[in-house]
């Protein structure tokens, strides 16, 4: 049976920093300041919206936020109806979304800003592991980091499927082809092939280019009712479905590859708003590394199980080339890690027609998918 979520609600304001600027910014003495990057981040989703900050009375904070009511204090917001963080990893980016959501549908509050802020490349944070309060019996085994866990499943689906290496490097060069026509991604330089094959290992089968970045940044999102975004700036993009389920194991290898909880959570989202996956014109998937791609596109239905490989040579995946484009920014491996906040933020982009050379000609429906421990998805479309 499909769950219901409630209609309503709208994405009004969205701000980053510049990735790329920071990413060149070397030999600082310290890590970043999150709460400068923050505050930059709320002030261009501020203008971005056309409201005020004492238009917002819920304020919702993530990752190196974890000190609310000093981020509340630094920005000027002294008595938000809510105000709560959450936990650091990237699956908090699509429960916050829902969250404020939820907030805003219930009555409890009337515009909630979502804020992100990470400072992992600065203070040298590498997502490693030493096997405490995490799986030390997969630690013994080499499971040092997620990369290694993400990797174990990919051997065991490329087993199970024939699906080759040279699909992974085909995600990879996508993500390369559209950071290049995005000014504030980190990596733009044009990747090949034979530039992919090349790069070493990490963890085998995943190469240099199959991981995510660890960068610096921030990302502001403000949503309210669509009543409300009516009378503001910016065409009205609508969060039409939303739905989210666990997928809850002794560590992060799932020997389905997390496809019952993808699956279960697309078939909420079109129940839902009525879309087939067919009528979607771009999706955002959460891109730890690149084969979390393939595993969420057989989820939500782009491709049958064990698809992704011949779908990916088939069809495509880039703006220009694909029917359905696939993470325009950049993506986590080229645009910033930014944990799944700055595809959401390229969603609103793209059905608002505002990604220049990378637009997705005549955007009306875009997709969130985060394939992880706790499955998201969202839909969105422009009104």
């Amino acid at each position: 049976m499909s769950r219901n979520f409630p209609r309503g609600v709208a994405i009004v304001g969205v701000g980053d920093v510049d990735y790329g600027k920071l990413y060149q910014q070397r030999d600082l003495p310290g890590p970043r300041d999150p709460y400068a990057m923050a505050a930059e981040a709320f002030r261009n989703a501020l203008d971005d919206s056309g409201l005020k900050k004492e238009d917002i009375d819920g304020v919702l904070c993530v990752r190196d936020l974890s000190r609310y009511e000093y981020f509340c204090y630094r920005v000027g917001m002294d008595k938000p109806r809510l105000v709560n963080g959450l936990e650091r990893s990237g699956r908090a980016s699509g429960v916050t979304m829902q969250y404020a959501a939820m907030a805003i549908a219930s009555g409890m509050v009337n515009t909630v800003l979502v804020i992100y802020a990470n400072n992992g490349r600065s203070s040298r944070h590498n997502y490693g592991s030493d096997g405490v309060g995490g799986d030390p019996y997969g630690f013994i085994h080499g499971m040092t980091s997620p990369g290694a866990q993400v990797a174990a499943m990919f051997n065991r689906y490329r087993h199970e499927f024939g699906v080759s290496e040279e699909a992974l490097g085909k995600v990879a060069l996508n993500h390369r082809f559209h950071a290049g026509m995005n000014e504030k991604s980190v990596f733009k330089k044009p990747l090949t092939m034979e530039d992919y094959e090349n790069a070493r290992y990490i963890t085998e089968p995943f190469r240099l280019f199959d991981y995510c970045m660890i960068n610096d940044g921030a990302v502001a999102v403000i949503l309210t009712t669509v009543e409300r975004a009516k009378n503001l700036k910016k065409p009205v993009v609508e969060i039409i479905g939303a739905s989210a389920c666990g997928d809850m194991a002794s560590s992060y290898v799932k020997r389905d590859f997390f496809y019952q909880a993808t699956h279960s959570v697309a078939e909420d989202l079109y129940a839902q708003s009525g879309v087939k996956p067919s009528d979607l014109n771009t999706v955002g998937i959460y891109d730890n590394f690149t084969a979390t791609v393939l595993f969420s596109m057989e989820g939500i239905g782009l491709c049958e199980r064990g698809g992704a490989g011949e779908y990916i040579a088939k069809e495509g995946l880039s703006v220009g080339q694909a029917k359905i484009p696939i993470n325009t920014s950049g993506g986590h491996t080229s645009e910033a890690y930014m944990q799944g906040f700055n595809h959401q933020v390229e969603c609103v982009r793209q059905l608002r027609g505002e990604c220049g050379v990378r637009q997705v000609p005549d955007c009306n429906l875009a997709m969130y998918i985060c394939t992880s421990p706790i499955v998201t998805g969202h839909i969105l479309a422009r009104r």
